[in-house]
C-alpha cells in the first residue's frame, strides 16, 4: 500500500550564509527535520517530512525562498550543481520499515511540484526516477546531459523554459527510494578518486573530491539496506591503505533511517560518524524545527 508519509530532501546551492539558510529553513515550517550545511561545497540539504499535502506546501515555500534569495552567478563551490534549487526528490517513508517500493505517491508529488516550478517560477525542470512510459532516468544522467544536444543524448527540460536563467539555473526534481549520503575522509584527492572509482556500483554512487584542503570519497548509498555506512567504510578502508593512503574519518550527511543504523554495532557509531539523534525516526518523534547545521559534503 502507498505510504502516507513522505520525505522531501531539498538540495540548495548555499552553504555559507547563516541568515539566508535560516530564511530557507523557516520557509519549510513544521515539516523541517534537519538542515545540513557545507561551506566548502557551498551547499545545504534541508530534510522535510510529513503528510503529502504538508510536504508539497513546504517544498513550494522553500523553492520560492530559494529563487528569491540566491544567485547562481555568484556561486562558487566544490559540489556539481544545475541551479540554486539544485535537487528536489520526493521519497516515500515508513518509519522503522523497509523502504516502500511503490513510488506512485512520490511520482504524483514530483510531477505536481515540477509543473508548478516550471510554470509559476519559470525554472527549467528535469525529472528523474520513473518516467511516463516505463523508463527510468537516474540523477547522474540529468547532471551529464541537461541542456545537451539531442543527437548526443542531451536532455531538454521536462517543464519550464528551454534555457536556464543565469541567476536561477535549473532544477532536477525526482521520485526515489530512501538513500543515505555518506562520506569518508582520506589522505589525498588522488587516493579519493582511485577509491571512488573502485567502490562505485549499483548500490553506491561515489566521487573523489578535494574539499577545503582535504580529500573525500563522497557517496550516495542508493540501497542502504544492502550497502550501508559500515559496509561502505569497510570497503573503502583497505582500498585506501592499498593505495598508500589513510582514512581520516567519516560523516553522515543529513539523516539515516533507524533500521539502517540498528544493523551497525553501537560500538562503531562514533568511528562511522553515526548517532541516534541523526535518525529520521528520532527527528519525527522530536519534530525538531530548528536547523541543525554541521560541516560535511551535501546534496543528492
Amino acid at each position: 500500500m502507498p505510504t502516507d508519509l513522505f520525505e522531501c530532501v531539498v538540495n540548495v546551492s548555499e552553504g555559507r550564509d547563516t541568515r539566508t539558510l535560516g530564511r530557507l529553513a523557516a520557509a519549510a515550517g513544521e515539516t523541517l527535520l534537519d538542515v545540513h550545511r557545507d561551506p566548502d561545497h557551498h551547499r545545504a540539504v534541508l530534510t522535510m517530512a510529513g503528510p503529502a499535502d504538508a510536504v508539497a506546501l513546504g517544498a513550494r515555500a522553500v523553492a520560492g525562498a530559494v529563487v528569491d534569495s540566491l544567485d547562481l552567478a555568484e556561486h562558487a563551490g566544490v559540489h556539481p550543481r544545475l541551479g540554486v534549487l539544485d535537487v528536489v526528490p520526493f521519497v516515500p517513508y515508513e518509519p522503522g520499515a523497509a523502504t516502500p517500493f511503490d513510488l506512485s505517491g512520490a511520482v504524483a508529488l514530483r510531477d505536481a511540484f515540477a509543473h508548478w516550478l516550471g510554470t509559476e517560477l519559470g525554472v527549467p525542470v528535469f525529472l528523474y526516477g520513473p518516467l511516463p512510459g516505463g523508463a527510468t532516468r537516474p540523477l547522474p544522467e540529468v547532471r551529464r546531459h541537461a541542456f545537451g544536444e539531442a543527437r548526443a543524448g542531451g536532455l531538454a527540460p521536462d517543464y519550464g523554459p528551454g534555457r536556464p536563467d543565469p541567476r536561477t539555473g535549473a532544477t532536477a526534481v525526482g521520485a526515489r527510494r530512501v538513500l543515505v549520503a555518506y562520506n569518508v575522509w582520506v589522505s589525498s584527492v588522488e587516493v579519493a578518486r582511485e577509491v571512488a572509482a573502485a567502490v562505485r556500483g549499483p548500490e553506491v554512487r561515489a566521487l573523489g573530491l578535494a574539499v577545503g584542503g582535504r580529500a573525500q570519497v563522497s557517496c550516495n548509498l542508493v540501497d542502504p539496506d544492502l550497502a550501508g555506512p559500515a559496509a561502505l567504510y569497510d570497503a573503502v578502508s583497505p582500498l585506501v591503505r592499498g593505495a598508500g593512503g589513510a582514512v581520516e574519518g567519516a560523516e553522515l550527511v543529513g539523516l539515516i533511517p533507524e533500521r539502517v543504523l540498528r544493523v551497525v554495532p553501537r560500538g562503531r557509531w562514533a568511528e562511522l560518524g553515526l548517532s541516534e539523534e541523526a535518525t529520521v525516526e528520532a527527528r519525527l518523534a522530536g519534530r525538531w524545527t530548528e536547523a541543525r547545521c554541521a560541516p560535511g559534503e551535501t546534496g543528492r
